[in-house]
C-alpha cells in the first residue's frame, strides 16, 4: 500500500475544441486485509490513509470489539496491505454471523436488509440535541472547504465529525463507509464523546451509511446529497434526524425533525 492517497497520471483532455497532454491527480485504491488472531477476516479497498483508525472503526462496526481496549494489539503492514490485530479476548469473534443476513422485526417493520452484526450494534439514539438551519449550512460548507482530495480527484468521499460549533475532524477515503469507519475508529482510540456530535457526509445517505451512523451513536446527519428510502425507514426507526441536499441555502428533513430549531 501506498501512503499517499493520491497519484499524478498523465492524461489527455479534450476541453470541447482540442485535446491537452497534462496531468492528473487520481485517487489511489488499496486493498487491505485484516488479520485477527492469526486468521484472514475481511478484505476491503480503501485509500492508504488512517489505516489503524479503519481498522478499529471497521471492527467496531461489525461487533468485534465495543472499545478500543477490546484489541490487545494492532500492526499495520502498509506497504503490502495487511493488518494484523490480537483480541484480548479471543472468543469475542463470532465468524459464523459475519455478512450473514437477518430477517427479524422491531416495532413491526421488518428488517430484512439487516446482517447478524448490524443487529448488535446498531444503536437507537436518544438525545436532546438540536441544530439550527443555518449551523447545518455552515457544516456543509467547512465540510466541502475542507474536501482538499476530493477537489483534486473527484473520487472520493469525505465525512465530518461535528458539533453545532464546526467541524472536530474529517476523513477522506475511496469508500464511503471506509471514511465513516476511520471517524469511528478516531473517536473509540481517542475517547471522544458522541452523544453531542453530528456527520457531515459528502455522498448519498443509504442504509448502510444510516447504520454506520447508528453505530458510531450520533442523532444527526447532515449531506449535501439524496437518501434512500430504506435509509430513512432505518433513521426514523432508530431516532436519527437525516438530512439532504444541504445546498444553496436550501435542504430537505426527512426525519426526527423536532431537533431543527425554528421548524414548527
Amino acid at each position: 500500500m501506498l501512503n499517499e492517497i493520491t497519484t499524478c497520471q498523465h492524461i489527455v483532455k479534450y476541453n470541447g475544441y482540442s485535446f491537452i497532454e497534462q496531468e492528473d491527480d487520481i485517487a489511489v485504491e488499496s486493498a487491505l486485509t485484516i488479520i485477527i488472531d492469526g486468521e484472514e477476516f475481511a478484505t476491503m479497498v480503501c485509500s492508504p490513509s488512517e489505516i489503524k483508525e479503519l481498522v478499529v472503526g471497521f471492527l467496531a462496526s461489525e461487533g468485534i470489539i465495543r472499545v478500543f481496549q477490546d484489541i490487545e494489539s494492532i500492526q499495520v503492514d502498509e506497504e503490502m496491505g495487511f493488518a494484523y490485530v490480537d483480541l484480548v479476548n479471543k472468543e469475542s469473534l463470532l465468524k459464523e454471523f459475519h455478512s450473514k443476513r437477518f430477517i427479524g422485526s422491531c416495532c413491526g417493520k421488518g428488517r430484512q436488509f439487516y446482517f447478524y452484526n448490524d443487529v448488535k450494534t446498531a444503536k437507537t439514539i436518544l438525545t436532546k440535541l438540536t441544530i439550527t438551519p443555518h449551523q447545518c449550512h455552515v457544516l456543509m460548507k467547512q465540510l466541502q472547504e475542507s474536501s482538499a482530495h476530493f477537489r483534486k480527484t473527484g473520487g472520493v468521499h469525505n465525512a465530518a465529525l461535528c458539533t453545532t460549533d464546526g467541524i472536530v475532524i474529517t476523513r477522506t477515503d475511496i469508500g464511503r463507509h471506509n471514511a465513516l469507519d476511520k471517524l469511528f475508529g478516531y473517536c473509540l482510540i481517542h475517547g471522544i464523546p458522541l452523544k453531542d456530535k453530528i456527520i457531515a457526509f459528502s455522498g448519498r445517505i443509504s442504509s448502510e451509511v444510516l447504520l454506520k451512523a447508528a453505530k458510531i451513536g450520533v442523532a444527526i446527519i447532515l449531506s449535501k446529497s439524496a437518501p434512500t428510502n430504506l435509509a430513512l425507514d432505518l433513521a426514523e426507526e432508530l431516532g436519527i434526524t437525516a438530512i439532504g441536499f444541504i445546498r444553496g441555502g436550501v435542504f430537505n428533513v426527512y426525519t426526527h425533525q423536532h431537533r431543527i430549531l425554528g421548524l414548527a
